[in-house]
């Protein structure tokens, strides 16, 4: 039988503040899909010989739809600074103060992190995922809860212990 594993060691809160975090590789997927998107889309409406200038302006239209769909999905992302956490979801952006957060959580199987708030309800945070980048998504929400357990252990009274892991 073999022993379980160590936890983690305690990851340090970042240094220098403010200090942001977002899913960079599905950024650059989603960005440069849309771009490749709109060039092609672009590109087959004008060289279509057969169309009038408004149905090559529709399918610009159309790639430029395209495009801004990708990049709104590449929006989200969480800048921590030493007054509290803005949090930039997909069309939606959260300004919260170091108090109003208890818990970061990142359980298995959670497509992104959850931040359980003071007022009972949970806020999903879609600027760490860790869909396609894992290790990456694991030592950001660390750093963004070493982060809230530093700011909160100075001020109001904390909510208990956290649970351990991810």
């Amino acid at each position: 039988m073999a022993a379980p594993a160590p936890a983690p060691a305690p990851q340090p809160a970042p240094s220098a503040l403010p200090v942001t975090f977002r899913p960079t590789r599905t950024r650059v997927v989603l960005l440069t899909a849309g771009a490749v998107m709109f060039v092609a889309i672009s590109a087959i409406g004008l060289l279509l010989d057969d169309l009038h200038p408004g149905e090559r302006l529709s399918f610009i239209l159309t790639a430029l739809l395209f495009s801004g769909v990708l990049a709104l999905l590449s929006r989200p992302k969480v800048v921590a600074d030493e007054t509290g956490v803005t949090v930039v979801n997909i069309t939606r952006t959260h300004r919260l103060e170091w108090a109003e957060i208890l818990r970061v959580n990142l359980r298995p199987g959670d497509a992104w992190v959850f931040l359980d708030l003071n007022d009972g309800s949970s806020l999903p945070v879609l600027g760490i995922q860790p869909g396609v980048a894992k290790a990456h998504a694991l030592r950001d929400a660390r750093a963004l809860r070493a982060l809230s357990e530093s700011r909160t252990a100075t001020g109001a009274p904390g909510p208990g212990p956290r649970p351990s892991g991810g």
